[in-house]
């Protein structure tokens, strides 16, 4: 794959020029998981354009939209947020008018009153932040397991029952990316 397809950000893109070998890395957010299976995806991203990145990303995170407060379900920043991210994947827009979107988009969590609310809005602001760099799709996805384990009272099993979700459509478009 291109370095330019890889990654649409020049320091990512010196990183991976530079790396030596993979590692994997650690959660940004306390959740309970399955790290082996998070562990696979980490590394089946790595295989991805950024361009596939920011599809995944928002593929996983916009199933929990439905668990935004009902005073934001209908939020013309969700729809603004889907829209710019479409545009950068089509390449009609730069990094920096996502960037300001993105920080739009994450008004809704500093708007949420619920915790669950909190975390859907924060799993898909940074879906769309993944249009700007690739690191927030796996915070995107983590953002999901939090907001399963909010659901579930931290169950092991629903977060690997997610995480196998993710992981799957991950796959899928691994099938249509190769």
């Amino acid at each position: 794959m291109k370095i330019d397809d890889y990654a649409w950000n020049k320091h990512e893109q010196k990183l991976k020029e530079n790396q030596r070998e993979f590692t994997y890395s650690k959660p940004k957010i306390k959740i309970v998981d399955n790290k082996e299976i998070r562990n696979k995806i980490e590394e089946t991203l790595e295989k991805l354009s950024q361009k596939s990145l920011a599809q995944w990303s928002l593929k996983i995170a916009s199933k929990y939209l439905i668990h935004l407060d009902n005073h934001l379900k209908n939020d013309e920043r969700i729809k603004l947020g889907i829209e710019t991210l479409e545009k950068r994947i089509e390449g009609s827009i730069r990094a920096y008018d996502l960037r300001k979107v993105g920080f739009i988009v994450n008004e809704l969590a500093k708007e949420s009153k619920s915790e669950v609310s909190k975390f859907a809005a924060r799993s898909f602001a940074q879906a769309i932040a993944t249009g700007h760099m690739r690191g927030h799709a796996l915070v995107c996805s983590d953002y999901v397991v939090k907001l399963i384990n909010s659901l579930s009272n931290n169950s092991q099993e629903t977060a690997t029952k997610e995480r196998k979700r993710q992981l799957k459509i991950l796959n899928e478009l691994m099938l249509d990316y190769e």
